[in-house]
């Protein structure tokens, strides 16, 4: 226990904290902070809607990820050289999409905001490679689960705080002050020790962008694993993404809606990814991921029940916070086997094509599910969504036996 406790409260969990920060206070600045910007402005309908677009570098980061394996910048290290001046670029990102015109120049907030996504998407790259190599392989589950809580309330800072504020003061002066706040993850980024440089690091760019795949398909399973990596929370992702349609559905307020998701999901969601890290510093990722992944498909078999009772606030209150709890713990767990599997010398490569593909189910397969709710009724596709939960659950017995060998290797 005692152990616990020194792990929980190092120095190593706060940067892992505050880099998530870092990490969640960009993303909605392009997104929904941006939207409503536009909005206020006058901008049509259409041209808000092609703005998605602008975030393409969050999913092709694994292009130049290669790049932050083979240099090193002369200042600061190969992680925290990078952070660097990767952060200082997404200040100035950010203050100089605060001085655009969006009914003026489309076209110029476009490039700003474009510029935003890659330096917040290129700053992902070297936090995620950053947390892999400074922390030991038992302390992945517990500092991803406070990475997530970071990212989680510097989204909710972005999103929240500064629609808040844009009720008092003008956007520009909104996106200042968010671009001042990014200071936090600059400090941290300059008192944080840098992680060892792990031996046999690419020397030459075509080592940098071929080896990491030629390593990671040596492996055994490689295959079964990318397999795991797209199902694992699928139908938890499935289920999610129709679960405001379906609050809707059955007789709740958008007020009401509001109420619940706000006061019992964020908090549930910290609360799962907390206890989700710390129990899998006593059990282990692999027993994490059985754990959680159950309590992942029992959770989504509450949205049937609540499809079944109806209108009911304590319900309502009970599913949404099992959900993200259920959601929380799964994340952490799911993070940490992606960090896991990454070899510390390709560590920036690996984990951003890892995490690009995790992102996949979030885009395509949560596409028809609209389609299924209406065919299938609001019941049958709750449980299908649970029911979905199986197939990863299975694959996870191909693993039991070299997990923990494999996570002993990677580095």
């Amino acid at each position: 226990m005692n152990d616990t406790l020194r792990t929980v409260f190092s120095g190593r969990m706060l940067v892992a904290l505050l880099m998530g920060f870092s990490s969640g206070l960009p993303l909605l600045l392009t997104g929904s902070v941006l939207q409503a910007w536009m909005t206020q402005e006058g901008v049509d309908l259409g041209t808000i809607g092609l703005f998605a677009l602008v975030g393409l570098p969050y999913t092709l980061k694994f292009l130049w990820a290669p790049f932050v394996d083979r240099y090193t910048p002369p200042l600061l290290g190969r992680r925290r050289g990078w952070l660097l001046a990767i952060q200082l670029a997404l200040m100035a990102s950010i203050s100089a999409l605060g001085w655009t015109h969006p009914a003026q120049s489309p076209l110029v907030v476009a490039v700003a905001a474009w510029l935003v996504t890659f330096f917040s998407s290129s700053q992902d790259i070297v936090i995620d490679a950053y947390r892999r190599e400074a922390l030991a392989d038992r302390e992945l589950g517990l500092g991803s689960s406070l990475y997530v809580n970071g990212y989680r309330v510097g989204m909710l800072l972005a999103s929240g705080g500064g629609l808040i504020m844009a009720d008092f003061i003008p956007f520009s002066a909104v996106y200042q002050i968010m671009a001042a706040t990014m200071l936090a993850g600059v400090l941290t980024t300059l008192f944080a020790p840098e992680p060892e440089v792990a031996e046999g690091q690419p020397v030459t760019l075509r080592e940098a962008v071929i080896h990491p795949f030629l390593d990671y398909f040596r492996r055994r399973h490689a295959v079964l694993i990318l397999l795991f990596i797209l199902l694992y929370k699928v139908g938890d992702t499935m289920a999610s993404h129709m679960s405001t349609p379906f609050y809707l559905d059955i007789g709740f307020s958008k007020t009401e809606i509001g109420a619940v998701v706000k006061l019992f999901g964020f908090w549930a969601t910290i609360a799962g990814s907390v206890l989700g890290g710390i129990l899998m510093l006593r059990t282990g990722i692999y027993r994490a991921l059985w754990m959680f992944g159950i309590l992942q498909a029992l959770s989504t078999a509450g949205f049937a029940l609540l499809a079944r009772i109806g209108y009911s606030l304590p319900m309502l209150a009970g599913v949404v916070a099992f959900e993200n709890l259920t959601a929380g713990m799964g994340t952490a767990a799911f993070v940490a086997f992606m960090a896991s599997l990454t070899n510390r010398r390709f560590t920036a490569t690996q984990y951003a094509l890892l995490s690009s593909l995790m992102g996949i189910p979030r885009v395509i397969v949560a596409a028809p599910t609209g389609f299924m709710a209406e065919a299938m009724g609001w019941f049958l596709f709750f449980v299908f969504c649970a029911l979905v939960a199986i197939p990863g659950l299975l694959l996870l017995t191909r693993f039991r036996d070299w997990l923990s060998e494999e996570v002993r290797d990677a580095g």
